[in-house]
């Protein structure tokens, strides 16, 4: 015989109240604090829209995190609470107990509605922004004070999310009685109308991550760029896929300086990632110089001169980086020297470290190995897409095993697993590479290496598709085939 636990006293109470809208908001003023969560989860799932009305205007909490009750609400609900918000700052005095002072749309604390009372009194403004910007968007102490609406947002091309656009319009239309605070930003339109039509809106200094993904002409650059130096709080800045113009050379030039010297107006910048953009040649002392706090770095597909390089390996902020990735860069007839410098400078605090598709050759990758052997931090390591022997790849695993942190390394098929003439894809020899195999296997049986150990074979790479030999504890290799795409989910 099964026994249901009766109803609690406090939802009984809570259920009596509701049967009855006109009285359960005339009651509001004197609700107990602590049942207004429970109250208002009963209310909005049952859509009750003047109910909500009132719950939000009489909200006895600093913050009303809707995004983690509903990450899509219906707009016939949503609408109900931004009613309410509308009847509270349309008034000249504030209501005693009003103390709601930031709606956030986020799923930043995905258990407060089960919580309840305890952990909803806990969020206070800046804590709802998980960081304490050091350009404030805006002090809560005086009654002039703007409503903070914090919600994540995403610039597309064409069709807008229906919830996001109306939102924006929301906040638009009422002006500086509502400050919209983002801490994410993806732009995924080459549209700067589109863009544009959102940043103006947006507070700009309470954005921390930045991602740019979408084909950008000079204009579109020219044009973000003020804006994207408004961004006093950036952190994160990811920036893919900038076209070039081949026939106005100079120009290219002009605006890659100029959006340089925007760049390096982000002092506060720690991670950043760039692929496919023409505008780093010559540039990256421009905007690395005063990138003090930087950590993680990323290059992929970007034209670089060697004396950017050697910026790099000089520049402060070389000796503190934690994440470094070049990748499909051609540093083929550059000097050994930068590199060697950077690995040597970020000794100290290096932990993931990208070499891939470089075009390093044996006598580069030998000069850098005394400083690579001295990262002792290092836990992952990919070198997969360079032209180098198997002796020197033999140099290159004894010098890891060295590296006691090291879990996880991507090796190239050394030259010996090609014809000799060109290592096109198509001279890629099974019968080479067997024999490459047993030499490799006994140099990491010497070794006594833990390190997961995997060779790189570019079978198809126009397609972009990758295949992985990696040697397991019981001494068999295991074959797998990926895209290359996804090796964006490794540390880097």
């Amino acid at each position: 015989m099964s026994h249901r636990t009766p109803p609690s006293l406090q939802y009984l109470a809570m259920q009596s109240l509701l049967s009855n809208q006109a009285l359960a908001i005339s009651a509001l003023e004197d609700l107990p604090v602590l049942l207004f969560p429970s109250m208002f989860v009963e209310v909005y799932t049952r859509s009750h829209t003047e109910m909500l009305k009132g719950l939000v205007q009489a909200w006895p909490f600093s913050c009303l995190p809707l995004g983690d009750l509903d990450e899509s609400p219906d707009m016939e609900t949503l609408n109900a609470v931004l009613a309410g918000l509308d009847l509270l700052l349309a008034k000249k005095e504030r209501p005693s107990r009003w103390k709601l002072q930031v709606l956030d749309l986020r799923n930043e604390h995905p258990k407060i509605w089960i919580q309840g009372y305890p952990s909803m009194a806990r969020i206070s403004y800046p804590d709802v922004l998980n960081d304490k910007p050091t350009e404030n968007c805006g002090s809560l102490t005086t009654e002039e004070q703007p409503l903070i609406l914090l919600m994540d947002l995403t610039i597309k091309h064409g069709t807008q999310d229906a919830f996001q656009g109306h939102m924006l319009q929301w906040a638009r239309e009422r002006g500086e009685r509502v400050q919209l605070c983002s801490r994410k930003l993806r732009i995924l339109s080459g549209s700067f109308s589109e863009i544009q039509k959102s940043l103006r809106v947006v507070r700009l200094e309470s954005i921390q991550e930045l991602k740019v993904n979408k084909f950008w002409h000079r204009e579109t650059m020219k044009k973000v760029a003020p804006y994207q130096s408004q961004m006093k709080n950036l952190r994160i800045l990811q920036f893919s896929r900038m076209r070039l113009n081949v026939t106005c050379r100079h120009k290219n030039f002009s605006y890659s300086y100029k959006y340089a010297v925007h760049l390096a107006q982000l002092h506060h910048l720690q991670e950043l990632y760039v692929h496919d953009v023409f505008f780093l040649y010559g540039r990256l002392p421009t905007i690395l110089r005063n990138l003090t706090l930087l950590k993680t770095l990323s290059l992929s597909s970007c034209p670089l001169k060697e004396a950017d390089l050697c910026f790099l390996s000089q520049c402060p902020c070389s000796r503190q980086l934690k994440h470094l990735r070049l990748r499909s860069l051609p540093l083929g007839n550059f000097s050994p020297e930068p590199l060697r410098v950077l690995l040597e400078h970020a000794a100290g605090t290096l932990e993931t470290l990208a070499l891939e598709d470089c075009a390093i050759t044996d006598s580069q990758l030998l000069c850098m190995l005394p400083a690579l052997s001295q990262c002792f931090q290092l836990s992952f390591f990919s070198f997969y897409g360079n032209h180098i022997s198997i002796s020197v790849l033999q140099c290159l695993l004894s010098h890891t095993a060295r590296l006691d942190c090291l879990r996880q390394g991507f090796y190239p098929a050394p030259l010996e697993c090609y014809t000799p003439h060109e290592r096109w894809v198509e001279d890629f020899e099974p019968e080479r590479f067997a024999q490459v195999q047993a030499r490799l296997e006994q140099s990491l049986r010497d070794m006594g290496t833990t390190q997961k150990f995997q060779i790189c074979i570019d079978f198809c790479h126009l397609h972009k598709y990758w295949t992985f030999y990696t040697l397991g504890p019981d001494g068999y290799w295991v074959v797998t085939v990926e895209n290359l795409p996804g090796l964006s989910a490794l540390p880097l």
